[in-house]
């Protein structure tokens, strides 16, 4: 059986060293920000990159989107986290 979107947000965020999270929730500028980190990606050199910015890097990190340009702002769908999850190396236990 696959995971939930709840689930595979909540296997990158421990894969991020963040917590779970028992109600569903999109990731936070923070976690964003942690895996921005954990995929070795350059977040914006201010230091305050903004969630678009952070997600469209994130899809151009992990092949989603083949330019951080071309890529999505959106929320990440659940095939998006699949891939993320892959990336980073979390898996899911039932």
């Amino acid at each position: 059986m696959s995971p939930t979107v709840q689930e595979l947000r909540n296997t990158i965020r421990v894969a991020t060293g963040r917590f779970e999270r028992e109600v569903k929730a999109s990731f936070t500028k923070e976690e964003l920000q942690a895996i921005c980190e954990l995929l070795g990606t350059d977040v914006d050199d201010t230091g305050r990159p903004s969630t678009s910015q952070m997600r469209r890097l994130i899809r151009s990190h992990v092949d989603i989107a083949e330019s951080m340009e071309a890529a999505d702002d959106s929320t990440f769908r659940k095939s998006d986290l699949q891939a993320i999850a892959d990336e980073v190396e979390a898996s899911f236990e039932p």
